[in-house]
């Protein structure tokens, strides 16, 4: 028998799965150790191609319940920015248009890989809202009202408006849009997952911005949670502009009449 050489193996083996299966069949009966370590590649690379699209498979289970039963426009409703003592809140609602693979809670995405796929679904074919709710909103109505608004205002700029709302840890009150409220909906939804992506790339620009402007804070390194570097540098600068005053342990360090500085804007937090 003839059998190809080890380098065409390999570069039939490069192209990536499914790979054919008259090839797997010479591969696994090659004597040759390099066309056995070729097949084992093979192999592996075929497992990994068969999670990611049962992964997939299994990321779009809502949208597809929601579809069957008879809502056309689905958003992933989600937020970033809940816990840090500085910076806006930031929440973000996406129309996904088609699938996108790789798809995760943004969590659990390396950085490269959130901004490759920040990138991927600007430039799709998807509606997508952003809100930012800054500190002061915050320290005036709290974190949870905070959210609320936020998630009502992201969408409430999707356009045309969505028929469903696939919403990352709460319902939100008020809102007339039908929604189903997903515990780590960031883990098992498409929609809300790509909304975690866009809320999370979108705030950590926004404290990249914020750290040119307030150094001594290292907002760059920390996006505003409570390092101890972050904590070392309130107690010796005390807090800035973008702080959240109500939050321990900044408001532990306030007067009373210093927690709340600035007026208040009211922003609307309905849904529509």
């Amino acid at each position: 028998m003839v059998h190809e050489t080890l380098a065409e193996l390999r570069g039939i083996a490069a192209a990536g799965p499914p790979y054919p299966p008259a090839f797997l069949r010479r591969l696994r009966g090659d004597p040759r150790a390099g066309a056995q370590a070729v097949y084992a590649t093979c192999v592996r690379r075929e497992k990994r191609a068969r999670e990611q699209q049962a992964h997939i498979d299994q990321m779009w289970r809502f949208e597809r319940r929601v579809i069957a039963n008879g809502f056309t426009r689905v958003a992933g409703v989600d937020e970033a920015g809940r816990g840090p003592l500085a910076g806006p809140l930031v929440a973000a609602a996406i129309v996904l248009g088609e699938r996108v693979p790789g798809l995760d809670d943004s969590k659990r995405l390396t950085q490269a890989q959130r901004q490759r796929l920040f990138d991927k679904l600007r430039r799709g074919p998807h509606a997508i809202g952003v809100a930012l709710i800054e500190p002061e909103f915050v320290d005036r109505r709290g974190i949870q009202e905070a959210n609320y608004a936020a998630f009502a205002q992201a969408v409430a700029q999707l356009e045309p408006p969505p028929d469903f709302l696939l919403v990352d840890g709460f319902a939100i009150p008020g809102c007339s849009i039908p929604h189903m409220r997903l515990i780590k909906g960031d883990r098992r939804s498409a929609s809300v997952a790509a909304a975690s992506i866009i809320a999370k790339v979108t705030r950590d620009r926004l404290m990249l911005e914020l750290s040119d402007k307030y150094p001594m804070y290292a907002f760059a390194k920390n996006k505003g949670y409570g390092t101890k570097e972050h904590l070392a540098a309130l107690a010796r600068f005390g807090p800035c502009p973008v702080h959240r005053r109500s939050f321990a342990p900044i408001a532990a360090s306030l007067d009373t009449e210093d927690l709340f500085p600035a007026s208040l804007e009211e922003d609307s937090d309905s849904c529509a």
